[in-house]
């Protein structure tokens, strides 16, 4: 652990005029505040803020961002509150601390609540100030360094887990390489413990036999830029274990296979020199077609640069080869935080446009779930480059289809888009955009998000933004629904309700927004005596109200609470049958059974899942029965429906010659199986030559 004077030297060697008074008592402050707390390690706890501030040194950072990493845990394990901090150590700081804290004390049901009120908070606090995610990876760094500590298996593996899908991402999107490559392999070593193990002794295997042959490759290399008088240096690098498991398990490949598990980088002095760089490489070795990259001409959205390419070494051996200048390669090393320049007033954009697209998510995002699965995805790392018909270029994910472009270039575009084209042509809006595709999105005032969307757009925002106009849809026809129903609830009443009573009503309901009160109407969180009771208290007693009866036997579960349905005439579908609905806009939910024709052409609407609720029962099935032309068939089949206790709805006498009648007839049952109880005893009967359900 540093000492106090230790970390206090560090900060004053690159900024000699940061306030050392200050730097000693917010060490001071943090040792006094955690007092005798202790880490899982047995370490003093203190240790681990002092630990993080001194990784803030390596990065040089500025004096605030110091103080607030000696006084991030305070607030969440201590007794000190934000004002207090702000007090000491002024407003700033006071922020800073604000938004690496915790929420430690949140009311949520679950794991994925808890992540997801947290990631919320800090998506708030990083969008306002970068500063407070490099604080937040550091502490998370340390943490990861020192998770073995932790005694439960089951703890060590959510913190492992919450590491590679939030944090390790992050540091990614901010080019902090080193904190990502660190972050993920001790979290690959607590996710799969065998898999980590087998790599690390293979790429130990590998270093002493291919030792020499990475030192001759180096200086094939090094030859070549020397012959060409150009100043750089070149180094072998082996690729980390996660990198390449992660590359095993995408390439469907065992190490073995694998062809550049080591990689060779070359820093040269200026961007000019990179090119002229790899002017000599290419003209000795071949390139391998589809794996050169030009992040200098083109950077990665976290301002990554540098030059990649595959060449065929001696006997077709392939090598990657990574060049970049030294100001390229502080960058990577380091991203975001290798250039701070608070002193100067040239900070780095902290409003980047990845973490707008965070915070907007951050925005449409419903629950946690939600949240969580559309920042891992804007967080994706492997990326292609597209542009509009005018040449803007927006980054996006692998995978991504011109819906994900559409969103990346506004919101509203993606709400509107009918239609692409991919260089020229027309394309459907499913189609998977391939790295320099130029695309041109059609777009209509008309036009809403469709659900079927969702089954094939990548990004986060294009998802979050998706899902928030279906949303909104369903809320207009529950509020549809709701005044339906409200209309039918006041029509029993003999005297008429006015506005005023309903106003009265929802401030005795503890309801503002009278749309909200509709939509509370049709998802059944007001009852309907509840209701009236609100609109006219004391109603009951009043003699002239009937109250109708209401069936409440058929539930259907995957639909939106209250939203109107309807079984289908073609299928009657019963409780029991595999079921699917049909959603289109301004009509009820259409329910059929999920072999049914119709939903063949049912392409002009939603498709919704949908299941039947556990107490549901009765429905009207079809039966196509052929009966034998004789005196007594039809009171045979009568009887079984009597026995049964089935009720005949319609009747229809198909065809009839002198041997066979045909009937069609409508029967009201429980469920499938009451049903086919039915059917088999008619087909038992002598009477009935052939019984079958219509569907």
């Amino acid at each position: 652990m540093l000492r106090q004077y230790e970390l206090v030297e560090r900060v004053m060697e690159y900024a000699p005029d940061a306030d050392e008074d200050r730097l000693n008592r917010a060490y001071v402050f943090t040792v006094q505040k955690h007092g005798s707390q202790k880490r899982a390690s047995g370490d003093p706890y203190f240790s681990h803020p002092v630990e993080v501030a001194g990784l803030m040194t390596d990065l040089q950072m500025d004096e605030e961002t110091i103080i607030t990493a000696l006084l991030h845990d305070t607030v969440e394990d201590t007794l000190t509150t934000i004002e207090e901090v702000s007090d000491k150590f002024g407003p700033e700081v006071a922020r800073l601390v604000d938004g690496v804290t915790k929420l430690s004390k949140i009311e949520a049901q679950s794991e994925d609540q808890r992540a997801a009120e947290n990631l919320r908070k800090f998506l708030l606090a990083i969008s306002d100030d970068i500063r407070v995610l490099l604080v937040k990876l550091a502490d998370r760094l340390h943490n990861m360094r020192t998770l073995n500590y932790i005694k439960s298996p089951l703890k060590r593996a959510r913190i492992a887990k919450e590491t590679m899908d939030i944090y390790a991402p992050l540091a990614e999107r901010i080019g902090m390489y080193e904190y990502m490559r660190e972050m993920q392999l001790l979290a690959f070593e607590q996710l799969e413990p065998d898999a980590c193990k087998t790599i690390t002794d293979k790429l130990a295997q590998i270093r002493v036999n291919a030792g020499a042959e990475v030192s001759d490759i180096a200086a094939s290399i090094q030859k070549q830029i020397i012959e060409g008088g150009i100043d750089a240096s070149v180094s072998g690098r082996e690729k980390h274990p996660y990198s390449i498991w992660r590359k095993m398990q995408e390439r469907h490949v065992t190490m073995d296979q694998m062809a550049d598990i080591n990689a060779f980088r070359i820093v040269t002095n200026s961007e000019e020199d990179c090119y002229k760089v790899l002017g000599r490489v290419h003209r000795k070795w071949k390139m391998v077609p589809g794996r050169f990259k030009d992040y200098i001409s083109t950077p990665k959205r976290n301002g990554y640069r540098s030059i990649h390419t595959t060449i065929m070494f001696a006997q077709n051996m392939r090598v990657e080869v990574q060049i970049r200048s030294k100001a390229m390669h502080e960058q990577s090393e380091f991203g975001l935080a290798a250039h701070w320049g608070y002193k100067t007033g040239d900070r780095p954009d902290g409003q980047a446009g990845w973490i707008r697209d965070l915070i907007e998510i951050l925005e449409t995002s419903h629950d946690a779930e939600d949240l969580l699965e559309n920042t891992r995805l804007a967080m994706y790392q492997d990326r292609i480059f597209a542009f509009t018909p005018k040449g803007a270029l927006h980054q996006l994910p692998k995978g991504a289809t011109p819906v994900d472009f559409a969103y990346a270039v506004h919101t509203d575009l993606g709400d509107k888009t009918v239609g692409a084209k991919v260089n020229g042509r027309h394309v459907p809006l499913r189609t998977i955009l391939a790295n320099g595709d130029m695309v041109d999105i059609l777009k209509s005032d008309g036009q809403l998000p469709q659900a079927n969307w969702l089954n094939f757009v990548a990004t986060g925002k294009a998802r979050a933004a998706v899902r928030r106009s279906i949303r909104m849809r369903e809320r207009s026809e529950l509020v549809e629904l709701g005044r339906q129903i409200y209309g039918e609830i006041i029509a029993h009443y003999p005297s008429k309700i006015g506005k005023k009573a309903l106003a009265k009503a929802m401030e005795r309901l503890e309801i503002e927004d009278e749309s909200q009160l509709m939509v509370d109407i049709a998802s059944g969180k007001i009852a309907d005596k509840a209701l009236l009771e609100a609109l006219i208290p004391g109603y009951e007693d009043d003699p002239d109200l009937e109250w109708p009866q209401q069936n409440k036997a058929l539930t259907i579960k995957g639909l939106t609470p209250g939203l109107a349905y309807q079984l289908g005439e073609c299928c009657h579908p019963i409780p029991g049958d595999r079921i699917v609905g049909l959603r289109r806009a301004n009509e009820p939910v259409q329910v059929h059974m999920i072999d049914c024709e119709t939903l063949a052409n049912g392409q002009d609407a939603d498709w919704v899942d949908l299941s039947w609720g556990r107490d549901s029962d009765g429905a009207t099935a079809r039966l196509h029965v052929i009966v034998h032309n004789r005196p007594g068939s039809l009171a045979d089949i009568a009887n079984i429906f009597a026995y049964h206790k089935a009720n005949i709805m319609n009747l229809k006498l198909g065809s009839r010659d002198t041997e066979f009648h045909s009937y069609e007839l409508d029967l009201e049952v429980h469920d499938l199986h009451h049903f086919m109880r039915i059917l088999s005893a008619l087909r038992a009967v002598d009477a009935v030559s052939r019984a079958d359900r219509v569907h």
